[in-house]
């Protein structure tokens, strides 16, 4: 969701006034009822879950001028359907940062090995440290996690 806010500001600088302004705005207005879902009943979050699209699909009707405007108008219809998740489910973050921050290299790690040689070893690491924190925050261990994304899919995620 930031990175929307982010590219509809992108565009506004670039000279729409149009299109960008809306999806900004519907974006913002996501993060904010996110920030505040858990003194807010049941039946609000879903009629605010309800209009947002509504509000969204009003200003993909807009017709942009500006080529960022459309490019963005473009990108916002393709991923209309998944946008408001994080109203949906409590533990999805409005922004990717808690995700950066978990396949960064820390400083010690970068010391003794003096980063890596080859691209292949980062994209390694970065995909383990990323299966293994995603098993983390759904309370399996780095071994679990990693055995789950090795296994045929359906063997390891049935209930049992």
């Amino acid at each position: 969701m930031a990175h929307q806010v982010r590219d509809g500001q992108c565009a506004i600088d670039a000279g729409d006034a149009v299109c960008a302004p809306w999806i900004k705005a519907v974006c913002l207005r996501a993060c904010a009822i996110h920030k505040r879902r858990d003194p807010r009943a049941a039946s609000t979050l879903y009629q605010d879950r309800c209009d947002l699209p509504r509000r969204l699909h009003r200003g993909l009707a807009l017709q942009p001028p500006s080529p960022h405007g459309r490019r963005l108008q473009k990108r916002s219809t393709k991923i209309q359907d998944t946008r408001f998740l994080l109203l949906d489910d409590a533990s999805i973050p409005p922004t990717t940062q808690a995700s950066a921050q978990a396949i960064r290299m820390r400083p010690g790690f970068r010391n003794v090995t003096n980063g890596f040689r080859a691209d292949g070893g980062r994209d390694l690491f970065a995909a383990v440290r990323s299966v293994g924190n995603t098993g983390t925050r759904h309370g399996l261990s780095a071994f679990q996690a990693i055995q789950r994304a090795l296994a045929p899919v359906g063997s390891l995620f049935e209930p049992g």
